[in-house]
């Protein structure tokens, strides 16, 4: 069963209840590995006026916001793969401005718990009123920097379209050595998860290589820094000493 409480619940229509008439829907991401729970909530938000998706987990969300980045977040902070508490880490710095609740029964009270990269908290256990009214404010606030944005519009698409005109960009990075086995490999960091994880080397000479996060399975292109000759000590010296 859903882990809140439904008495009084407000109603479409009420002034509380969700986006204004004739304005353009807020997009919501629901993640929670609780499917009964991440459905009704999808259902109740959909009802009240948001354009809602869920994820399972904090992997499935990445993916979702890398489709469509939504307006507003709601995520569970315990569950399996990538918890809650890593996945709004990862939130907070990829998209600092996406306004992030996080919400448990397992940590009482109003406030967020310590360590939490999130605007809001709502405990489980809690009125689905209170989870209302809190999406509300979060959607004026989103809405006041929508408009806000708009202004901007121009000048971001031709940043953007620079950006993407100019192609995809590898990462550049330096071996880091062998591993037990004796095998070549270099630490990489997942552009999408912000995971490390350790990638072996190949034999090809390519100057691009491809490999797969060990977490996400998300794809990056890297470029091996290549290191520069050793400098003769000996050669200089001698080049600088001034002459006889």
């Amino acid at each position: 069963m859903p882990c809140f409480t439904t008495g009084m619940m407000p109603r479409p229509g009420d002034e509380m209840a969700g986006p204004a008439p004739n304005t353009e829907k807020l997009h919501l991401l629901i993640v929670d590995d609780d499917l009964l729970l991440r459905t009704s909530l999808a259902t109740i938000f959909t009802q009240f006026g948001y354009n809602v998706q869920t994820a399972s987990d904090g992997f499935t969300g990445l993916r979702k916001m890398r489709e469509q980045l939504p307006n507003l977040l709601l995520s569970d902070l315990h569950m399996p793969g990538m918890s809650g508490f890593e996945f709004l880490s990862v939130v907070r710095r990829r998209f600092p401005s996406v306004h992030a609740i996080a919400m448990s029964s397992a940590h009482p009270g109003k406030g967020v718990p310590d360590g939490v990269a999130a605007d809001g908290y709502y405990e489980k256990a809690g009125h689905i009123g209170a989870l209302l009214e809190m999406i509300e404010a979060a959607s004026r606030q989103q809405r006041a920097s929508l408009e806000q944005s708009v202004r901007d519009t121009g000048r971001e698409f031709v940043r953007d379209f620079t950006r993407l005109a100019k192609g995809h960009a590898p990462v550049w990075v330096a071996k880091n050595g062998h591993d037990p086995r004796g095998e070549a490999f270099v630490t990489l960091t997942c552009p999408e998860c912000l995971r490390n994880f350790p990638q072996p080397l190949d034999e090809n000479s390519r100057q691009v290589h491809r490999a797969g996060c060990h977490h996400c399975s998300t794809e990056l292109d890297f470029v091996l820094v290549q290191a520069l000759e050793p400098v003769n000590v000996t050669l200089v010296s001698a080049l600088v000493e001034p002459l006889a």
